[in-house]
């Protein structure tokens, strides 16, 4: 799969779909478990309902996490990579491996 950006911190289109399977998945398990609960109480609509919108809470919040930190990283690789420009534009010399 295409890598969104290269480097130790790269987001590949696999990974995003991985969020888009949990955001499914934190669903129905929370969906089960509300039915589930009804069952156990009788109360029919009201845990099943309460249940999808956890979920859907859930995994919406974990989906916002993984866009904004693959955002974050992909933003500070731009970032350093105009600085690179930058340097070698003024003759600043690259910090090499021996140079740290």
């Amino acid at each position: 799969m295409a890598d969104l950006k290269a480097g130790p911190t790269s987001f590949s289109a696999g990974d995003f779909a991985g969020v888009g399977v949990q955001f499914v998945a934190a669903i129905l398990v929370f969906l089960f478990l509300g039915k589930w609960v009804d069952g156990r109480l009788g109360t029919t609509p009201v845990f099943l309902l309460l249940g999808t919108f956890v979920g859907a809470a859930g995994g919406f919040y974990t989906m916002y996490r993984k866009v904004t930190a693959a955002a974050r990283a992909s933003q500070r690789a731009s970032q350093r990579a105009s600085q690179r420009a930058s340097q070698r534009e003024s003759g600043v010399p690259e910090r090499g491996a021996d140079d740290r």
